[in-house]
Parts: C-alpha cells; sequence; structure tokens
C-alpha cells in the first residue's frame, strides 16, 4: 500500500536542510506527533507507522536526522545495514543534533495546538532525551532506546512513558530498573519480548507486545489532548 505523506525538506538549526516525512491527520487534527526513526532510516515501515498515527488523527513529522551524513538512508535489516547504520548513529551523527532536529518539528507543530512525540529505538533514545531538554511538548512514549539508562540523571518535563523488551540483549535489565527506581513517575513498561519488538519487518517482531504498547501509547497521547 501507497504511502499517504510526502517527504518534505525542512531546515533545522544548524542550517541543513533534511527530509522530513510529512502527514496530514484523517479527520479532525488531534494533536501533533514527532515520529522518530530507528537507526535504518526513515524506512517504509517508519512512513508506514507515521501513516497509522496520521489515522488516529495527529499531523506527523519524521525526520530523516541521517540525512547530513547519508541522505535519503533506508539501510536493510541485514547485517551489513546494521553495521552501516550503527556507524552512523555512533561515530558519525551527534547525538545532540537528533534533539535538535527534534525541536524542530516541535516548533513547526506547536502553534496548532498539542505535540507528542514517539520513537523507536535511536529513536527511543532521542524521545527521552527530547522529553528531558525540548520545549513544547505535551507528552512521550520512548521505545527500546538504549541510551535512555545512561541519561538516567536527566529529568522529563512532561509526562513520559518508556517500553522495553524483558529479552533484549542489547539493554540490561539491571539498567531499565534503575531507570524505573530513579523516575518512579515515569511508567516503564517490560513486554516479553526482545529489541525491536514493534517492528514487523524483521523476525524479532512481537505482535502482542506491539499492539499494547501501542494502545498505552495512545491512551497517554488521547489523556493530554488540550480542548476547549
Amino acid at each position: 500500500m501507497a504511502n499517504r505523506g510526502t517527504m518534505e525538506t525542512m531546515i533545522m538549526n544548524d542550517g541543513a536542510g533534511i527530509g522530513v516525512y510529512h502527514v496530514e491527520p484523517d479527520g479532525e487534527r488531534l494533536g501533533g506527533l514527532v515520529l522518530i526513526q530507528e537507526i535504518f532510516g526513515v524506512t517504509d515501515h517508519i512512513r508506514n507507522l507515521c501513516d497509522q498515527y496520521a489515522e488516529e488523527g495527529f499531523e506527523v513529522l519524521s525526520p530523516a536526522i541521517f540525512d547530513r551524513e547519508v541522505p535519503g538512508l533506508q539501510a536493510p535489516y541485514s547485517d551489513e545495514g546494521i553495521q552501516q547504520a550503527l556507524r552512523i548513529a555512533r561515530e558519525q551523527h551527534p547525538f545532540d543534533q537528533s534533539v535538535h532536529d527534534a525541536q524542530s518539528c516541535i516548533n513547526a507543530l506547536k502553534n496548532a495546538g498539542p505535540v507528542f512525540m514517539v520513537g523507536y529505538c535511536y529513536g527511543g533514545s532521542v524521545c527521552w532525551a527530547a522529553a528531558c531538554r525540548c520545549d513544547g511538548l505535551t507528552a512521550v512514549s520512548g521505545y527500546y532506546g538504549s541510551l535512555v539508562p545512561k541519561l538516567n540523571d536527566e529529568q522529563p518535563k512532561c509526562p513520559t512513558i518508556l517500553h522495553f523488551g524483558k529479552h533484549d540483549a542489547g539493554i540490561p535489565l539491571e539498567g531499565v530498573e534503575k531507570v524505573r527506581d530513579h523516575h518512579p513517575d515515569v511508567p516503564v513498561y517490560l513486554y516479553d519480548a526482545g529489541h525491536g519488538f514493534n517492528s514487523d519487518r524483521p523476525t524479532h517482531y512481537d505482535r502482542p507486545s506491539a499492539e499494547l504498547a501501542k494502545q498505552r501509547t495512545l491512551n497517554l497521547f488521547r489523556s493530554h489532548l488540550k480542548r476547549d
């Protein structure tokens, strides 16, 4: 099925023009949503997720945050694709710039109503940092961000929930428990799944976990809609 949105160029805080996937909402606009990619880029899977949230009434922006390094990146879920994406995320692209890009997207949406954020994998880490550092967010839902335990001393400025897999080999449960203990006001949900359980492309997809996490995310967002 064809994607509903379009890739547009947006100027970020550093003057760079990067691609942003933009989808208008179906029906009544409930709010804006910034959706942050996995390390693989704004792939067909990420665009499909944006489309799904647009069907729920959100205007969605998803920045291609690695466009400065590899324009149009859509790395495959192969070992080679994973290694390419990891090199970009760990060695070439500054994490703080991803947070700045998130703020630029928030700024583009905030005058039209509440702004929410959701992100996956690398995007889950960006979500946590954005919840702590960015202005203009109403609520945030972050999925299995490996940097979250390392940013444990930061404090979210808006309602935030986190999702992790119990069997995620890359994010030890000890670190997740430290986040939960340090932030008792942040719901930290554990699922009987591994890393990337929300993505229906690789083999680690877990439908029950993905559906429950999305429902919790939508419940969070809907509970913070600002009505007249």
